[in-house]
């Protein structure tokens, strides 16, 4: 960028300014007092500025001043101020109003306040007055709010660079009234929506760059952009095609489209772009092949087709570009054709052939790129046999063949002179011990060789590579009871020792600065240690999967930032400390499979990064580590996932989303009493389990404001009474289980509860009702049948003459039955009948 400013000043601006050169002409009074007070104003706010020591009132002419240029003499006896060049200026953010002075001279033709800290919307009005300027450069600033429409007013800008600030908004289709634009610049805001079709009218434009922004749907068509030479929409959120018209853009000489959303093809006549040295379309979902057209590109030194979905077979003439030397055709689903043979004309910088299809040993060819090659990935093929010499005397910067089916062990050679600053070897068949030399690689920040045989101890040399930053050795077959000592001022940050067979205590030999340590899946034995406390800057520590014994030590308490602390799977006893709580970021905790008895404490309120996402910034994921190599291309670096019991099951949370889960495990324990009603204020819990401990008591009702839960296991406990109703509200919920205890009531019915209907979660609770379970609860009797309403207005009238008629003819029936039976007797009554008649109930048993 600063190449193209230089360019654009010499060609375009010097021809019109000029230096004064008699101390006869001075700039005029009302400019020279404007610039003092510019420089009144950041005094006012920063006492310690020089910067602008020349500027002062007892020179009477500004024109002599640094940073300030005025026009050539004429007739009269005074010459304009016609550019300012203030860029790198202040050190401390300073307001945008503060530019107000220089608003006064309008003479202006060029400003340069670049790579400041200015901060706040940018003066609309006063750079509306500025009607003269050529060039405009506010980049590197903190400017924010839309893009002031003035600014498009401005007729004879030819560059306009508002790069890098926080501008939001879209962008005006105004921008098309800026006919002699020859560079504009929005890189790095927050600009988004389409991009105006009237760009497409700026036929002077030479150099365009949106990348790093928000703007989305299609690609205007640009093909009346001829003289543009760089085109740079990168990282946005474009879609559909690029647009054929590009092929006409004979003067392109780079084209950067990565990181965006694009489809289809590329163009076919894309091989029209003679002058084109770098291509860019990485990270798009383009398909189809390679075209034939790109053999043409003989000016080509950057490729990159990285992350597409490209098919058919690699084509060697890729090889023979004179110019290549940088070449990205990974995470693609191009074939190659392993018999045949290359020999490149090229001599490369740069090579990654990730999931390219390769089998066999890794190509011979590649040796022919001494001593130029610095990065190579071949991760993700199918390459056997062992680690050629050849490649380990090379010296590649950053080598990645993950994922692949090496075998043998490491050459020493590999260690030693190295330069690697990257070295990543997971997934493949390694085996024997590593290297005792390893320290001798003494540029290395990441060395990746987990998922292999790797056996012994840990060489202790490796503790001697202090700019070592991540370190995995995960899941191979390592042992020992001794680890290395790193240096207090070694700056490893993430280290991984877990699934091997180390023994003995928890090592602490690591240095502060670490802050992802895991050491989960091995044999560490005895109490958690002390000085664990001088690991001030954990933030996620992983001890699962061990023997770990005693009770938990007061020394975690003191690490204050820690955020994942996983110790399931041991054999800790005793009560959790209530100052637990004091570990306010906690967001994931995992108990788990313990002898931890006692109750849980209140003070799990206390854990506010449960309660809310903390604001802290992100846990370290494989990024923090690439940033070196992230200028041209970020390799395929992966660290391992966080292994927890989450919906029923042992998942992978991924380390690069770590800050979305919410977890709180501590079950398969001895815990007992009720659980306290507070843990319903940790509302960013995705994850609880209380299940398989002795709790007993009523289900808090509180735990109905658990609104991110997605699942609640409190099975295997003593828990009574109802299953509050408030669960009603629970919408993210998808697994809760509550089996074998002696809950009793109906299962609340509404929102997420409706789909709660797996019999097996509620099993062994004899008092529980609910169509969840198919078992009615008392009181679900069907309603009684309604009376059908009737629209003819005579039904009265017919059920009294019915009443009328029934009545006497069931009297008489009822008398006639009577009669015969013998109840009544006609004739007068006799001795006998009197007898009966004081004896009633004798006549009843005889009759029965």
């Amino acid at each position: 960028m600063v190449m193209v400013k230089s360019i654009f000043f010499f060609i375009f601006l010097l021809p019109c300014l000029s230096w004064s050169w008699s101390w006869s002409w001075s700039c005029p009074e009302y400019q020279k007092e404007a610039l003092l007070q510019f420089k009144s104003s950041i005094f006012a706010i920063d006492s310690s500025f020089h910067t602008l020591d020349s500027w002062n009132s007892s020179s009477s002419n500004c024109c002599l001043w640094d940073k300030v240029t005025c026009s050539s003499p004429s007739n009269s006896t005074s010459t304009d101020v016609i550019a300012l060049h203030l860029s790198n200026l202040f050190v401390w953010f300073m307001p945008s109003k503060l530019l107000a002075p220089l608003f006064l001279i309008r003479s202006l033709r060029v400003l340069d306040i670049s790579l400041n800290f200015i901060e706040g919307q940018i003066p609309a009005l006063g750079f509306g007055n500025l009607s003269n300027l050529v060039h405009l450069d506010l980049s590197l600033n903190r400017f924010n709010g839309s893009i002031p429409p003035q600014l498009f007013q401005l007729r004879h800008l030819q560059y306009l660079d508002l790069g890098y600030n926080s501008l939001q908004g879209g962008l005006s289709p105004k921008i098309g009234s800026l006919q002699d634009l020859r560079m504009l610049n929005l890189s790095s805001n927050r600009l988004r929506g389409e991009l105006p079709e009237e760009i497409g009218n700026l036929t002077k434009l030479q150099h365009l760059s949106l990348e790093s922004n928000k703007f989305s749907n299609a690609i205007p068509e640009i093909g009346n952009l001829t003289k543009l030479q760089r085109l740079s929409l990168g990282s946005n959120k474009f879609s559909n095609g690029i647009p054929s018209s590009i092929s006409y853009l004979r003067e392109l000489e780079e084209i950067d489209l990565r990181n965006n959303a694009l489809s289809m093809k590329i163009p076919a006549d894309i091989g029209n772009l003679s002058n084109l040295s770098t291509l860019r379309l990485g990270n798009n979902k383009l398909t189809g092949g390679i075209p034939v057209s790109m053999q043409k590109l003989n000016k080509l030194s950057t490729l990159d087709l990285e992350k597409n979905l490209f098919t058919g077979e690699t084509p060697f003439w890729l090889f023979d570009f004179k110019y290549l030397q940088r070449l990205y055709l990974g995470g693609n689903n191009l074939t190659w054709n392993n018999n045949a043979k290359i020999v490149p004309k090229c001599m490369l910088y740069r090579l990654s052939l990730r999931s390219c299809g390769l089998e066999g040993e890794i190509p011979d060819w590649i040796s022919t790129q001494v001593p130029t090659l610095t990065f190579l990935d071949l991760s993700n093929n199918r390459l056997h046999g062992p680690f050629p010499r050849w490649l380990a005397e090379m010296r590649v910067h950053y080598l990645i063949l993950s994922h692949n089916k090496l075998s043998g062990s490491l050459p020493l050679a590999l260690f030693r002179y190295s330069k690697s600053s990257v070295l990543a070897l997971s997934s493949n068949n390694f085996s024997g011990e590593l290297p005792k030399n390893i320290g001798d690689a003494k540029f290395l920040t990441i060395l990746m060789l987990d998922r292999n045989n790797f056996s012994g101890p840990i060489p202790q040399s490796i503790s001697q590579i202090s700019g070592l930053e991540l370190l995995d050795l995960s899941r191979n077959r390592l042992s020992g009871n001794i680890f290395p000592v790193f240096d207090p001022q070694a700056k490893l940050v993430y280290a991984d020792f877990s699934s091997n067979q180390f023994s003995g205590k928890v090592p602490t030999t690591f240095p502060p600065n670490i802050q992802i340590l895991a050491l989960g899946g091995n044999k560490f034995s005895g109490a958690l240690p002390s000085n664990l406390t001088k690991l001030r800057n954990l933030k996620r520590l992983e001890l699962q999967d061990n023997n770990i014994s005693g009770e938990l030590s007061n020394s975690l308490l003191q690490i204050s930032h820690l955020r994942v602390l996983n110790l399931r799977n041991n054999s800790l006893q005793g009560s959790i400390p209530k100052t637990l709580s004091n570990l306010k970021d906690l967001q994931i905790l995992d108990l788990s499979s313990n002898n931890l008895t006692g109750e849980i404490p209140s003070q799990f309120v206390n854990f506010v990064g449960m309660i809310e996402a903390p604001i802290q910034t992100s846990l370290p994921g494989p990024d923090i580590f690439i940033s070196v190599t992230s200028q041209l291309y970020s390799p395929n670096i992966e660290v391992n996932e966080l292994i927890v019991n989450w919906k029923k099951s042992k998942q992978g949370l991924s380390s690069h989303n770590i800050d979305m889960y919410f977890l709180l495990d501590l079950s398969n324990n001895q815990l007992s009493n009720e659980i306290p009603a507070s843990l319903g204020a940790l509302k960013a819990l995705k994850m609880l389990n209380l299940s398989h401990n002795k709790l007993f008591g009523k289900i808090p009702t509180s735990l109905g404001d658990l609104q991110n839960v997605e699942g609640l296991d409190l099975s295997h406990n003593k828990l009574s009474g109802p299953i509050p109703t408030a669960f009603t509200k629970l919408q993210q919920l998808t697994i809760l289980d509550v089996s074998n205890n002696k809950l009793t009531g109906r299962i609340p019915v509404g929102g997420q509860m409706n789909t709660m209907a797996d019999p097996n979660f509620y099993a062994n609770n004899n008092g529980l009702c609910g169509f969840q379970i198919r078992v009615p609860c008392p009181g679900d009797l069907p309603p009684a049948p309604k009376l059908q309403d009737h629209d003819n207005k005579e039904e009265p009238w017919i059920l009294l003459e019915a009443m009328g008629i029934g009545y006497p003819v069931g009297l008489l029936l009822t008398t006639g039955i009577i009669f015969f039976a013998g109840y009544f007797n006609l004739s007068p009554p006799s001795n006998s009948h009197r007898r009966r008649c004081h004896h009633p109930h004798r006549l009843i048993r005889q009759r029965i």
